[in-house]
């Protein structure tokens, strides 16, 4: 659900910024202002990742993931309300600190839950869970977003006080929240975490230890790996599904909106498709060639298929083949996150760890894609153009591969 909280916004974009910004605004001010949306998301998704995940290490994953779920439930339901640009980036700000907060928990439960055979297929498996959320996001901008006769009428609100479907779509952030019930009756502490209770309060979740000499590296290659997946998740991997609705446009020459929007999710649902057989295949990819060699399979094969993709590939047909292979490259190695990073810290720092590794990478990510959308609106520079750029930084992700310890069939650090 977290997922479904971030990629409604997704779905959404080409309809609720626009409908934000006053009547005139050209295609780039609207590109401007989603990548500021979007940098808003990842910031907070940084500072709630390490926030939540040193509390988690101090207080339990379960208390913990109640809170980060109340979070983005809450304010994913009240971006519906907003009107003004600013308050929507705020809110998806605010959102974000639970669902970055989660992600950090939840991997860590996953890795204390199972035995170090079944680990990396497990948190292939629970990374994978997020395409329903995605999948959810596709229904949401096919069936809610994009159904231009759903309205209700809020006279507080604008475009003539109408609830119109974007704003639908958001008010459908409340529902997780109702996960806090079983939560709270169903979910057990991991016997792991139980254990370091035993310890000095001051030895679980300090940040200040993952940069010790023994862990830093460590941190740092994380906190690269993460970054290079999060800015191509954003700023390459997110637009594929408007290639296919260009392409669509194209092909049939229509300018019907509602015939575009379930071109665009059409698209969205194909890379969608293909992400998660990508998510999936990362276990078994990483125990055959290691953590390392799946890293590195999918960085040649995220820049490559970017590439293709974006200024190689025009025809429908074609598109619907690429599309889901598309998707499999450039979100596959987002499992190996939640496989590598939990192995690389003990017990008393997992959550801690993880949840810096992944969510300090989304620091640096609001300004390559504040970035982006200044070239889109200075420079004019085409959305393929610009998401082809930032590909090209999978050929970092390789480079950082050469400082990165192996962990494949070792049991998780005490």
């Amino acid at each position: 659900f977290d997922v479904f909280e971030g990629q409604i916004f997704v779905a959404s974009m080409n309809e609720a910024m626009p409908a934000l910004l006053p009547a005139d605004s050209k295609a780039g001010d609207v590109a401007f202002y989603n990548n500021i949306a979007l940098g808003a998301f990842n910031l907070g998704g940084a500072l709630g990742g390490i926030f939540f995940g040193i509390l988690s290490d101090r207080i339990g994953r379960k208390r913990t993931m109640t809170y980060t779920i109340l979070a983005y439930s809450l304010f994913t339901c009240v971006s519906a309300f907003a009107t003004t640009w600013w308050q929507l980036v705020l809110y998806r700000f605010l959102l974000a600190l639970g669902v970055g907060g989660e992600w950090a928990v939840a991997s860590a439960l996953v890795a204390e839950v199972f035995p170090q055979r079944a680990r990396a297929h497990s948190q292939s498996i629970f990374h994978a869970s997020s395409v329903l959320g995605t999948l959810l996001a596709v229904a949401a901008g096919s069936f809610i977003v994009g159904n231009r006769q759903l309205a209700l009428s809020l006279p507080f609100l604008g475009e003539g006080g109408q609830l119109t479907g974007w704003r639908l779509g958001f008010l459908l952030g409340v529902a997780p929240s109702l996960l806090i019930i079983w939560i709270r009756i169903s979910l057990h502490e991991p016997e792991l975490w139980l254990k370091t209770q035993a310890m000095p309060s001051e030895a679980k979740g300090s940040l200040g230890q993952l940069f010790a000499p023994a862990l830093r590296l460590r941190t740092l290659v994380g906190v690269g790996l993460a970054t290079v997946g999060l800015a191509t998740f954003w700023g390459t991997h997110i637009y594929g599904k408007d290639v296919f609705r260009q392409a669509y446009q194209a092909q049939t020459g229509t300018k019907a909106t509602d015939i575009l929007k379930h071109a665009e999710m059409a698209g969205m649902l194909l890379v969608t498709l293909g992400g998660g057989m990508g998510l999936l295949a990362f276990g078994p990819i990483c125990e055959r060639l290691g953590r390392r060699g799946a890293f590195l399979f999918y960085h040649l094969g995220g820049v490559a298929m970017s590439v293709l993709l974006f200024q190689g590939i025009s025809g429908l047909a074609a598109l619907a083949v690429a599309l889901p292979v598309f998707g499999f490259l450039t979100l596959g190695m987002h499992a190996g996150y939640a496989v590598y990073f939990p192995e690389l810290f003990p017990t008393r720092l997992r959550s801690t760890g993880g949840g810096f590794c992944f969510n300090a990478g989304r620091i640096l990510v609001p300004l390559i894609l504040f970035l982006k959308g200044w070239m889109q609106k200075e420079w004019e520079i085409s959305l393929a153009n610009a998401a082809t750029l930032l590909s090209l930084l999978f050929l970092i992700g390789v480079l950082l591969l050469l400082f990165a310890p192996e962990t494949k069939g070792q049991d998780l650090p005490t």
